[in-house]
């Protein structure tokens, strides 16, 4: 990928993953967290809303500079790194917080196992799709306005070979 800057993709998703962590939680919090047992309450519902519209604004900051010639793949691509930033923002964050509370490396490898099942939750793919679909849309909304920008080129006309 010859016009994505891989430094500038991976410290915009991960202060999207700290704007979502912090300011879209901190949004549903003042939401009602309603009275049914599930995780999809429409204080979930705020979080997700509130995450994907960071995740597109993050989407639309990164493409500021670049070209917008492959922009959809390239929303894609943001998406899923930013979602792999993500799932490695949460694990290092939980290892490094546990052996601060505990100072203790058996008690990080007794916890360690519980990452799996965390990775195979409906949380885990509702973080995948706030951060994928929102990069995509905002991709193909700037991958189609440059195509309308810019014009289709004209055919030369074709020019006889007899001449006058």
């Amino acid at each position: 990928m010859k016009g994505m800057k891989w430094e500038r993709l991976l410290l915009i998703a991960f202060f999207g993953n700290y704007l979502i962590n912090n300011v879209a939680a901190a949004i549903a919090s003042l939401v009602p967290a309603g009275a049914s047992g599930s995780f999809l309450t429409p204080q979930y519902f705020t979080y997700v809303i509130c995450a994907a519209i960071i995740a597109g604004l993050m989407t639309w900051w990164y493409f500021a500079p670049l070209s917008r010639r492959n922009a959809l793949m390239n929303g894609v691509i943001f998406g899923v790194s930013a979602f792999v930033i993500a799932i490695a923002t949460t694990f290092v964050s939980g290892v490094a917080g546990l052996l601060t509370q505990t100072g203790s490396l058996a008690q990080v490898a007794n916890v360690l196992p519980n990452f799996g099942p965390f990775l195979m939750s409906w949380a885990t793919l509702f973080l995948l799709g706030f951060w994928v679909i929102p990069s995509a849309l905002v991709g193909w909304y700037l991958q189609m306005r440059m195509n309308k920008m810019t014009p289709a080129a004209m055919p030369e006309p074709m020019m006889s070979s007899s001449s006058m």
